[in-house]
């Protein structure tokens, strides 16, 4: 139910190993352990021996837990584990436990019809709750059809509700179809290819009979149909391909149990193909030989000793060549990599048929639900580039996984429906298995003795998934543009299955889940790896920094030489050796990287931005500064232009005997030198007046000086045109002025002139030179 913190003390480094936290429900079995340790002949009967609790784990762990002598520390967690790891009934998993979840769990039956609208050309529809209520989901195109037929589950209960079917089959048809083969698995289809109209097609084994010779119509007929006519052909039928991907030797002994394999001289323009992949006991058996080999030869094994101080100091039989080749052949004989390859090989031998042929291929097994769905999965995932993304990746996994029924509850070892847990504890390795003491490369100071085990009366635990995402992992690996999702997503999705904290993989079929209600009462593994990353878009681990989707738009067909499968470093190696399952990784080191270049592109445009403002800024004031220039040039021009009427006036006034001094204030001042007034007049006018009015000297003076004062209103700003104003003589009481073709008069000012001796004014010319040319 729920988690345990823990953490191995190392006798031979005397190091304390932390191994982070374990989910009870990954434990797969557990078992006390003895151990003698060796002594001198004088203390060889007081030297006791040490409890130890040896703890295996469904993701390649192996913990040994040592105890004080005559205490019962062993006892309480072993009975505490016991109870924990084998949890009464299936609402006593995590995931019910743990109260409601954030990550709410849409119903998958809606994401499958979604699935089966885009293989059928009507991608542009989406399924809702409502159309799986009233049974309005039945669309189909040219030659497929969604059928209802299994709705109630009462056809078959590992199929599930909706299922793609040739549109020229009927219900009653496919029912009667459906008696001949094991658990009611008849040949559907799985995907269809959205031009050639090839298909993929899934089913169980035939029920022939011990002599071979039993015969279905309607199962012939539904096969036939597969083989749709061939696009721009007249009349000629596409090849049909039926894989088995049992050994031939294995179909022909379930023949015995009433099952069996097909003839091809009964089903039209077919052939038969055995696959050669061995059953989930020889793949339990192999992954446990797996586990103990990394377990004795990794950096740091279970028992607490380093590899390189075994065996007088190193792991290779002390550097005995012979020695060295055994111990390398181990993992060979454990036979796992076989096995991935077989399955690698089949499936890539589908996804040929399919894409250079054209050709339709029905593939099973037993009962169609562990190889079956290992080989239909992966060819899909060759062929269909959408699989390759994330969300397609979910959504062939919910189809050929969960909804056609994998049954998880017992191959990963939870509870099921019926309350009884699929897996025992303390299960005994099987023999072929090796068992610690029997191990020559686990006995480097002390002899192991484990104590008696129950057993198990039926064990179907078996690693079918996990070896299946170890394929993909291998294709991830000879195409790493192909994929969106990264290794380390594939190492996430085991974690969160393996762990039971989410409900998607419990129960063993479609119609279990629903009818437990899991969908409602669980969280979703997915909506929670979607969190993950949303978290930090797509810099996020789970994406495939390398991932390029014009690269491989189209099926990936490996040849044969390619696939050769290796050990999946993320996830075989993270226990045994955890340094060396992420020194070699090129994403890691690419996503570092491109982390920086992120950080540094981000500056670089927070530069530019700043950049750009201050560009702005400097053309803001460069626009002002213009105009101050254009203002500026426009005062220098009128100064200049009033400075030369005023040196005009000047001359012009001075010529006629008086000067005339202007003031900073604006006011001007006016001599008059005149010789026949002894004393001379000076006058001092302000450069404003506030009323209309005339001030007069005295008459009687032979020079006399006429001073006219007008309002605010009209008086010039300009202290020529006040003092031409001032001093004029031709000037009128309204305004006018008497003399209009004067110089003073061209020259913008119509009040300039004197009033003197009118003898001496008549001898002036006012066209004389007072006005120098330019």
């Amino acid at each position: 139910m729920g988690e345990e913190n823990a953490s191995r003390f190392s006798e031979g480094t005397r190091n304390v190993i932390a191994l982070g936290t374990i989910p009870l429900a990954t434990i797969e079995k557990f078992n006390k352990l003895v151990v003698k340790n060796q002594s001198t002949p004088r203390q060889s009967d007081k030297t006791p021996s040490r409890r130890l609790l040896q703890v295996i784990g469904k993701d390649m762990r192996i913990i040994v837990f040592g105890f004080r002598p005559k205490t019962r520390q062993r006892r309480a967690v072993f009975n505490a584990l016991l109870k924990c790891t084998k949890p009464a009934s299936l609402w006593d998993l995590y995931a019910f436990v743990s109260g409601p979840s954030k990550f709410n769990n849409t119903n998958p039956k809606v994401r499958l019809l979604n699935e089966y609208l885009r293989l059928l050309g009507k991608g542009s529809l989406r399924a809702s709750m409502n159309m799986i209520e009233d049974g309005s989901f039945t669309f189909s195109n040219d030659l497929w059809r969604i059928s209802s037929i299994n709705s109630s589950y009462t056809m078959c209960q590992s199929y599930p509700f909706a299922l793609i079917v040739p549109k020229s089959i009927t219900d009653d048809e496919v029912l009667q179809a459906s008696n001949f083969r094991a658990r009611g698995r008849l040949p559907v289809v799985t995907w269809c290819h959205p031009k050639t109209g090839a298909v993929l097609a899934r089913s169980s084994q035939p029920l022939v009979g011990i002599m071979m010779n039993m015969r279905s119509n309607t199962d012939e007929k539904i096969v036939a149909a597969l083989c749709a006519q061939l696009t721009g052909t007249r009349g000629k039928r596409r090849k049909l391909y039926i894989a088995d991907a049992r050994p031939r030797k294995n179909a022909l002994a379930n023949g015995a149990m009433g099952g069996g394999s097909e003839s091809s001289s009964n089903y039209f323009q077919s052939e038969i193909v055995f696959f050669g992949i061995d059953n989930i006991h020889a793949m339990r058996e192999s992954f446990a030989r797996l586990r103990d080999y990394l377990d004795t030869h990794g950096a740091a094994s279970s028992d607490g000793m380093s590899s390189f101080l075994r065996h007088g100091g190193w792991t290779w039989g002390g550097g005995n060549l012979s020695s060295m080749s055994a111990s390398v052949s181990t993992l060979g004989d454990s036979g796992w990599l076989i096995h991935v390859q077989s399955v690698l090989a089949g499936s890539a031998w589908i996804a040929a048929r399919v894409a250079l042929e054209s050709a339709s291929v029905l593939v099973h097994c037993s009962d169609g639900w562990d190889r079956t769905t290992q080989l239909i999965s992966l060819a899909n995932l060759l062929l269909d580039p959408y699989y390759r993304t994330v969300t397609g990746f979910q959504a062939l996994i919910e189809k050929d996984w969960l909804a056609f029924g994998h049954p998880f509850a017992d191959r990963v070892g939870m509870s099921t429906v019926t309350g009884s847990c699929s897996i025992a504890s303390e299960l005994p390795r099987q023999s072929s298995t090796g068992s610690i003491q029997s191990s020559p490369m686990r006995q480097p100071s002390a002899s192991f003795t484990s104590q008696p085990p129950t057993s198990h009366a039926q064990n179907n635990y078996s690693p079918i998934f996990l070896q299946w995402v170890d394929c993909v992992s291998q294709l991830l690996r000879m195409y790493p543009f192909a994929f969106e999702f990264s290794s380390a997503f594939l190492v996430d999705l085991l974690d969160c299955v393996l762990s039971c904290r989410f409900g998607n993989f419990f129960c063993n079929s479609e119609k279990e889940r629903q009818q437990c209600g899991v969908p409602e009462a669980c969280g979703c593994m997915w909506a929670y790896l979607a969190d993950l990353r949303a978290s930090k878009g797509s810099s996020h681990v789970h994406y495939n920094y390398f991932y390029d989707p014009l690269k491989h738009d189209g099926p990936i067909l490996p040849p044969a030489a390619a696939l050769a499968p290796t050990l999946w470093p993320q996830f075989h190696l993270r226990w045994a050796c955890p340094s060396e399952a992420q020194a070699g990784d090129v994403e890691a080191q690419f996503r570092k990287m491109d982390i920086k270049f992120s950080e540094l592109q981000k500056e670089k445009e927070a530069a530019e931005q700043k950049a750009k403002e201050i560009t702005a800024v400097m053309e803001l004031l460069s626009a002002d500064l213009q105009n101050e220039k254009q203002v500026s040039s426009s005062a220098m021009i009128l100064a200049k232009r009033a400075s030369k009427e005023s040196e005009a006036i000047k001359r012009a006034i001075q010529s006629l005997g008086c000067n005339v001094h202007f003031s900073s204030s604006g006011d001007c001042t006016v001599d008059i030198e005149s010789s026949q007034i002894e004393p001379p007049l000076k006058s001092s006018y302000p450069s404003k007046r506030e009323a209309d009015g005339a001030v007069q000297r005295d008459d009687k003076s032979d020079l006399s000086v006429s001073i006219t004062v007008m309002a605010d209103d009209v008086v010039s700003s300009n202290p020529i045109d006040r003092v031409c104003e001032t001093l004029c003589p031709l000037r009128m009481r309204d305004g006018g002025c008497r003399w209009p073709d004067a110089g003073c008069a061209q020259l913008g000012s119509q009040f300039v002139g004197l009033k003197a001796n009118y003898e001496a004014f008549d001898k002036l010319s006012i066209y004389d030179s007072y006005f120098q040319p330019k």
